[in-house]
């Protein structure tokens, strides 16, 4: 699944061996002559990118793009963003899909095509940009696996070309610069019979070998000729790359229901242009080369004026870290009956004198990694689901060190120390309720929400949520501190409200109210369960995974609530005076890849 909103990104193809990304890449994807599924219309196309394992070959989802409604040739707004490795051979597949609903099963939508290729064919490509011939081939999507398995059900013919697809890469630079900023306009061509105009607004960024890559579009406004559209904000590498006087084409459309949206006009500008915010030289003729050809007195088709613009730097996830944001970890672990009785081989609690069972496997995984970010490695470790001694009172939200006055346990070793006692003195029991330890770490969070503290409570469970109502209501008020949720199931239940919790394709919400952000990262054990036995391999790529989202999540809070970063401590450093946002530097030299 995607991760930021608008692309798609993580390292994929980190062999966890210690290779160093020569750089991050931008990847662009278009197609031309797609295979036309929709009986009324034309096909809404998806592009969903997979990237191979270096050990096991399997292939894994990157990334989806946008939905583009009723078109054959979909220019995709979104982009997949990766770690490029001049070492390895880095395998990549692309898929179509004609999209009929809003399910997010892929085997519910028209396959389309698929093209194979490695990053380093589109890299070294002339201009790197790839053309490759669509192809049905002789698989389909396995829903529950997510495997492609032979098959010709998907009405297609094998090997039949079905279109083509565009793809293009952009070595990213460095520049962390976000610009904000507004436009309106005013006098347009009115295209509608009943009505004006329904006018968006699409910009591209040029290329060296003269072609453009959209990079944004902004919303329709309806029945005007002088709309006013939103504030938006676009990174400024996504925009110009860091070179200020690339040439940026800003396209004016009518919006059409059925896709074939009327061209109204274009201008150019570019950064350094834009840069100078409100002011005569920004406000730009809308011109239809077609219609200046054909009419002598024509103009233009209106104009088009920047109201406003801004430009701050981003600030990452290590900024935060270096002013000093510590990362309070909490642990959860499923004391319920149906991970089995702990002294047979057959439950998941099991204790091995071999091999740590699957939640001493994930806890020390993701454990291992985030005790970095935390100075005193004092983490609270809790459980839910048992009877408790004494009295045998079931509980929720129960310490496993046995003091509820201070749950923390010292280190990961404290924790694996006081889960195995646990096991030795609680009566395995239930229902498996989440909201309770969601409730405790949402209670410490929002004590410190300064921006010198975000919690990341990790929730190791076996089996189908009992209070799903009460634990969306706790993730969307939690959603509004600096905390994050994990969620790692083990054992072969379903965990389609684990899914479901995760939010990534559909925010939950909770009596009407929409969670402020994605908190939760959801994945099942078994898809780390490597066969060789290799576990160090197969949980580093666990702990990446369910820790991939964390920073984002991280940065999503503090920008949400206007934290900036605190210096790093120690003495000040000299820093360069940067040229305001109205005069740009000089263009940087480019380096190929």
């Amino acid at each position: 699944m995607e991760q930021p909103e608008d692309m798609a990104s993580v390292s994929e193809f980190d062999s966890l061996a210690g290779s160093i990304p020569a750089t991050k890449v931008e990847i662009t994807v278009s197609c031309r002559n797609l295979l036309d599924k929709d009986m009324f219309s034309k096909s809404d196309p998806l592009c969903v990118m997979y990237t191979q394992g270096m050990e096991n070959k399997q292939w894994r989802e990157f990334g989806r793009t946008e939905v583009i409604d009723n078109t054959l040739n979909p220019d995709f707004v979104r982009k997949f963003i990766l770690d490029y490795f001049f070492e390895e051979k880095q395998n990549i597949r692309f898929d179509l899909y004609d999209v009929d609903s809003k399910s997010p099963d892929l085997s519910k939508h028209d396959f389309l095509g698929q093209a194979f290729c490695t990053l380093g064919e589109i890299v070294g490509s002339p201009g790197s940009r790839l053309e490759k011939p669509l192809t049905i081939g002789t698989f389909s999507l396995n829903a529950r696996t997510g495997k492609h398995i032979p098959s010709v059900s998907n009405g297609g013919v094998p090997g039949k070309k079905c279109g083509t697809i565009i793809l293009s890469v952009e070595e990213l630079s460095n520049c962390r610069d976000v610009a904000t900023m507004q436009f309106c306009a005013n006098k347009l061509d009115k295209k509608d019979f009943f009505g004006k105009s329904d006018p968006f607004l699409v910009f591209y960024r040029s290329n060296e070998d003269g072609t453009f890559t959209i990079c944004h579009k902004t919303e329709v406004m309806k029945n005007t000729l002088n709309p006013v559209w939103q504030t938006f904000s676009i990174p400024v590498r996504a925009l110009c790359n860091g070179d200020y006087d690339r040439t940026i084409k800003v396209e004016v459309y009518d919006w059409d229901r059925d896709g074939s949206h009327d061209f109204i006009g274009e201008f150019t500008t570019s950064y350094r242009e834009l840069a100078r915010g409100q002011s005569q030289f920004n406000i730009y003729e809308v011109v239809n080369p077609k219609k200046k050809m054909k009419k002598k007195k024509y103009l233009n088709s209106g104009t088009v004026t920047l109201l406003s613009f801004a430009v701050e730097s981003e600030c990452t996830f290590l900024d935060y870290i270096k002013g000093g944001t510590q990362i309070n970890f909490t642990v959860a672990i499923d004391f319920t009956a149906s991970n089995g009785n702990p002294s047979q081989s057959t439950s998941l609690h099991y204790m091995s004198p071999y091999q740590l069972n699957a939640y001493a496997l994930a806890l020390t995984a993701v454990g291992e990694i985030i005790q970095d970010y935390d100075s005193d490695k004092m983490f609270p470790a809790l459980g839910f689901g048992a009877k408790l001694p004494p009295d045998g009172r079931v509980s929720h939200e129960f310490p496993l060190n046995g003091n509820p006055d201070n749950p923390s346990c010292c280190g990961i070793d404290g924790i694996l120390e006081a889960y195995h006692r646990s096991l030795r003195t609680v009566q395995l029991y239930g229902p498996t309720n989440f909201a309770p330890v969601v409730t405790h770490v949402a209670r410490h969070a929002a004590t410190v929400q300064d921006g010198s503290q975000y919690s990341v409570l990790l929730i190791i469970t076996d089996g189908v949520i009992s209070d799903m109502a009460q634990t969306k209501e706790a993730i969307v008020n939690a959603a509004k501190l600096p905390m994050s949720i994990i969620i790692v199931g083990v054992g072969q239940a379903e965990f389609d409200a684990m899914v479901e919790l995760d939010g990534d394709d559909i925010r939950i919400s909770s009596r009407g109210k929409l969670a402020e952000r994605d908190i939760v990262q959801f994945v099942p054990f078994r898809d780390y369960v490597d066969r060789t036995g290799n576990h160090v391999l197969s949980m580093a790529r666990l702990a990446r995974d369910v820790l991939a989202e964390i920073p984002d999540q991280l940065v999503s809070y503090m920008k949400a609530q206007g934290i900036r970063p605190r210096p790093p401590p120690g003495p000040p450093a000299h820093t360069p005076s940067r040229s305001p946002p109205n005069t740009p530097p000089a263009s940087p030299m480019h380096t190929n890849i």
